[in-house]
């Protein structure tokens, strides 16, 4: 398991029953996790200084309940990267700190290229990724079928002092890809992150378990003369590292390079890792 260790304004204080408890530089905020199968040590809904928490639905879904004054929005740092969190729909915040392992790790390969890197992140979302590979030197096209998430993108990047190098598409990722190719566009690395399920603007449907592999063959068909890394990242339950490792290796077949697999986590203050999903990588030699 990777861990990202070098957050300062995030960490996870407690977790038990289905519930992970989070401060978010000067916000304390429960939200449900899956992975949390086990007891609490603490009454996590009695935490002092909660701000506030998320409740499910019996019907499905949910809502946020708040229990202290807090701001509508505010800003997280993580090094030089700032990102804008909010309390949204689905228990989400807009960020996913347990990426920056991933951020880490395509920073140092951008950086240590030595030459100009051309990135391609689809189902990219508010631009964790992006932020960070634009902010390490490379051009990056961020693709999100949600204006929204790009939007709020655009916003981080902003917030993180980037002012240009990032184009900014809304669109179905695969309508995308397979446009890129018509035109002969090329990139020195991919990132993706894509959903277990969706439904694209016509009702394409997509679902991982048999959408995945296809669309990294697709996906491979971009890669410049000299391409960097392909990342994958998945939070699919179930859905194990090594299937990401022989996803990549299949895929990069002609390529000659390494492929590697790892769960990613967080380390908690009560001192055990939480399990927060997948990565793949292959970078190329």
């Amino acid at each position: 398991m990777k861990i990202a260790r070098n957050w300062k304004d995030y960490s996870v204080i407690a977790t038990g029953d289905g519930y992970k408890l989070e401060r978010w530089k000067d916000v304390v905020l429960l939200r449900p996790d899956p992975q949390v199968i086990w007891a609490p040590q603490t009454d996590l809904f009695a935490y002092p200084s909660l701000n506030a928490f998320y409740k499910r639905s019996e019907k499905g879904g949910g809502g946020w309940k708040v229990l202290r004054p807090m701001p509508e929005e505010w800003t997280v740092s993580y090094g030089e990267l700032r990102f804008k969190v909010k309390p949204m729909g689905f228990k989400h915040t807009g960020l996913f700190p347990e990426q920056a392992v991933n951020w880490d790790y395509m920073s140092e390969l951008i950086k240590n290229a030595r030459r100009p890197v051309k990135v391609l992140n689809l189902f990219a979302y508010t631009g964790g990724a992006t932020v960070a590979c634009a902010k390490a030197g490379a051009e990056v096209t961020h693709v999100d079928a949600a204006k929204g998430m790009v939007e709020r993108a655009g916003e981080n990047a902003r917030l993180s002092g980037i002012d240009r190098g990032i184009r900014y598409i809304v669109d179905d990722c695969k309508k995308f890809v397979r446009r890129e190719l018509r035109r002969g566009n090329r990139y020195d690395a991919v990132v993706m992150d894509p959903p277990s399920y969706g439904r694209g603007p016509n009702g394409e449907v997509w679902k991982i378990e048999s959408e995945l592999f296809p669309f990294v063959e697709l996906c491979a068909g971009l890669l410049s003369e000299q391409p960097l890394f392909f990342l994958i990242n998945s939070y699919t339950t179930g859905l194990q590292p090594m299937v990401l490792q022989n996803i990549l290796t299949l895929t990069m077949k002609k390529y000659r390079g390494t492929a590697d697999a790892y769960e990613v986590g967080i380390r908690t203050e009560e001192g055990i890792a939480l399990p927060c999903g997948a990565g793949g990588i292959f970078v190329y030699e």
